[in-house]
């Protein structure tokens, strides 16, 4: 199996090294990932600016490219130019942070998933909840995901089909308290800011909000990985409002007067 490994945290991040030698077991793992963190940057691509690109090695992990760009960015110039044959599966992680409900919509690491379904192949996010009170058990998290990403391929993971997957926040030894397929949670996330002021006076804002796994649905993402839960979410990227669509479907429309 050839497997693309990306992620946003950066080529040098510990969740993505971790992974790859996981993954190693599975298959040839090719690296391109950004150079520098790319969290939250969602699904943008680089398009006024060259896209630059490194070979990095990683002590003890890994050979592979830097990319001065983002997520999408990686995926998309890794299946165009830098490895040499359509890679089997896109593997994007492990994020350091989870990407629930909302999180979704402003992950790099699920955007990068999103982009490998966009060019027709199986893709994976996975992304780890932090424990704040650290330290964070990247190798074993790690080990969990492959078993995890193994467990989907064998259910049957189609091309063109995207998947992000979270890891509860565990002390090292400890297990998770199971697997769950769950939809994603979408209440609202309000951001807070904190408004300070630069030395000449103006005024700037900081966003201050640590996301947390509040108040939910049962059957949701945050509910099960709040649970202790390893949680499988199956996504898609078209973003039509089926119902509203059918809803319209015998509805009129007449032509817009120029009045």
């Amino acid at each position: 199996m050839n497997i693309l490994l990306t992620n946003d945290d950066g080529i040098s991040a510990p969740g993505l090294v971790a992974l790859y030698r996981e993954l190693v077991s599975m298959g040839e793992v090719s690296v391109v990932a950004p150079e520098s963190v790319q969290s939250a940057a969602g699904h943008g691509i680089t398009l006024n600016t060259p896209l630059l690109i490194s070979r990095v090695t990683i002590p003890d992990g890994f050979t592979g490219v830097a990319v001065d760009g983002r997520p999408a960015d990686c995926v998309k110039l890794a299946v165009a130019h830098l490895v040499p044959r359509p890679p089997d599966l896109v593997v994007s992680g492990i994020n350091s942070g989870a990407n629930v409900g909302i999180n979704v919509v402003y992950s790099g690491t699920v955007a990068a998933a999103i982009e490998a379904a966009f060019l027709g192949l199986p893709a994976i996010a996975v992304s780890l909840h932090l424990d704040r009170d650290g330290p964070n058990d990247y190798a074993q998290a790690a080990r969990y995901a492959r078993q995890t990403i193994q467990q989907i391929i064998a259910a049957g993971l189609l091309p063109g089909e995207v998947i992000t997957v979270n890891l509860p926040a565990l002390q090292s030894g400890q297990a998770p308290a199971g697997v769950k397929i769950v939809r994603q949670c979408t209440r609202p996330w309000i951001d807070s800011y904190e408004r300070r002021q630069d030395p000449r006076g103006r005024d700037y804002f900081w966003n201050s909000s640590i996301f947390t796994l509040g108040p939910t649905e049962d059957d949701t993402d945050v509910a099960a990985l709040r649970d202790g839960f390893i949680t499988i979410t199956p996504l898609q990227f078209d973003l039509t409002n089926h119902e509203l669509l059918r809803r319209w479907s015998g509805r009129k429309w007449p032509l817009i007067s120029k009045d």
